[in-house]
């Protein structure tokens, strides 16, 4: 049953690209997909009406959902049968997408599915390699296929900070414009980050403000207009440079799209980061929660503790690191989970290592000479939440990251001064991940 509704929901999905046409941007890479994803959308819509899934659908069930702008009913097989059965009214001009390549073959059959215009890819780490035999050139090389598959009349916009994504561009028949921090066709500068000076965080208030500057090379017509080719990028509540690497790609899918940089830069400063992907939120008794409890790879991992680094607690507030296991490294585990605990000791005042594999993070922290007294290691969630409640205090910078499986925003609800907004400002708030 599964796999008759999966085609039948992939033939409608076909049949409505091939009658509305519409333009179709896609997205691939280990970290940053759903960051850049909306970054891309909320500059489009500034000229475009533009579809773009609220959810995580990356796969051969979720993609076809996006495409038709549509809600998985779970198990409900009358659920399904109105989605097969529903008459599409309206269609978007523009549709943003995510690809995953949770396994060899992923990408190729979604751009069977739909074939992108344009095709962004962010960067490529060993998330999901287990499935690739833990041989990261086999899941390169399907990360690729997305640029491969490109049309010559359609763009390809590569981060250029990472080595293995910049090289697709000799796979390439579309133009390619490359976007990061270092020498690329739409270059970052250092972001900086504002927050309260008193660090007593409240609910309700903007928490943090990031500005970076973007140098915009002459590669396309619209943003040579920019005085001298430098524009000034504000964000609202954003950390790091995850978001800012999402706001550059947004920019050249902006540029290839007709948009001014005038029409630009109020879509990024508007944009607010998605639940659980380095999201300011108040904790208990005025101390901040960086909640990244979305999902973790070493990548991710390393960008949220330099984020965590950026803040500079007063007197005796603490940056404290609430981190889980990352799964799904294969033979890197071990290795990658040392590393982010040799990085995490010359950050935190406090490390919470949750989990069987986080506790190769707890030995990397001892490793790199921080204080046995200053970690802590627990099986769960929940009892890390309920360890950290009364050592929380006023001020205090609380990152909190892990796997999926971790359920770290467990964690984050036992810690959040509005337990009760949980539902709007949390991930995983719903059907089954309540239930376990």
């Amino acid at each position: 049953m599964k796999q008759l509704i999966q085609k039948l929901i992939q033939l409608k999905a076909r049949r409505a690209i091939k009658k509305f046409k519409p333009r179709v941007v896609a997205i691939t890479g280990s970290v940053g997909k759903t960051s850049t994803k909306n970054a891309i959308a909320a500059v489009l819509k500034k000229k475009f009406d533009v579809r773009v899934a609220e959810e995580n659908y990356n796969n051969e069930f979720g993609v076809p959902l996006a495409i038709l702008g549509e809600k998985s009913p779970g198990q409900s097989v009358f659920g399904w049968l109105k989605i097969l059965f529903k008459c599409e009214k309206h269609f978007p001009q523009v549709l943003v997408l995510e690809f995953g390549a949770d396994k060899p073959g992923d990408i190729s059959a979604l751009c069977e599915l739909v074939l992108p215009e344009v095709g962004v890819v962010t960067a490529i780490t060993p998330v999901h390699v287990e499935n690739y035999g833990s041989d990261m050139e086999k899941l390169v090389a399907e990360k690729r296929k997305l640029i491969e598959s490109l049309p010559a009349n359609g763009l390809a916009v590569l981060n250029g900070d990472d080595e293995r994504v910049r090289g697709f561009a000799t796979m390439s028949k579309a133009p390619v414009v490359t976007y990061g921090f270092g020498s690329a066709d739409v270059r970052g500068s250092e972001t900086t980050i504002e927050t309260r000076d008193d660090f007593s965080f409240e609910p309700g208030e903007n928490f943090a403000k990031m500005k970076f500057e973007a140098f915009l090379k002459n590669y396309a017509t619209p943003l040579r207009r920019a005085s001298g080719g430098t524009v000034a990028v504000v964000m609202k509540n954003s950390l790091g440079r995850g978001q800012a690497l999402a706001a550059l790609a947004a920019i050249a899918v902006g540029d290839y799209f007709g948009l001014m940089i005038e029409e630009i830069l109020p879509a990024l400063a508007s944009l607010e980061p998605p639940t659980g992907r380095l999201c300011p939120l108040s904790g208990i008794k005025g101390s901040l929660i960086i909640d990244d409890s979305y999902n973790a790879a070493p990548a991710s991992v390393s960008v949220a503790l330099k984020v965590l680094s950026v803040f500079e607690p007063r007197e005796n507030r603490r940056r404290i690191a609430v981190l889980g296991d990352m799964g799904e490294l294969g033979t890197f585990s071990e290795a990658e989970h040392r590393n982010v605990g040799l990085q995490a000791a010359s950050v935190v005042d406090l490390l919470v290592c949750v989990g069987e594999k986080a506790r190769d993070i707890a030995n990397g922290a001892r490793e790199a000479g921080l204080e046995v007294e200053k970690i802590r290691e627990f099986t769960n969630s929940v009892e890390a939440g309920r360890y950290l409640d009364p050592e929380v205090k006023q001020g205090d910078i609380i990152l909190i990251k892990g796997s999926q499986s971790m359920r770290m925003e467990k964690t984050v609800k036992d810690l959040m001064a509005e337990p009760a907004r949980a539902g709007e400002l949390l991930v995983r708030q719903y059907g089954k991940w309540l239930l376990t």
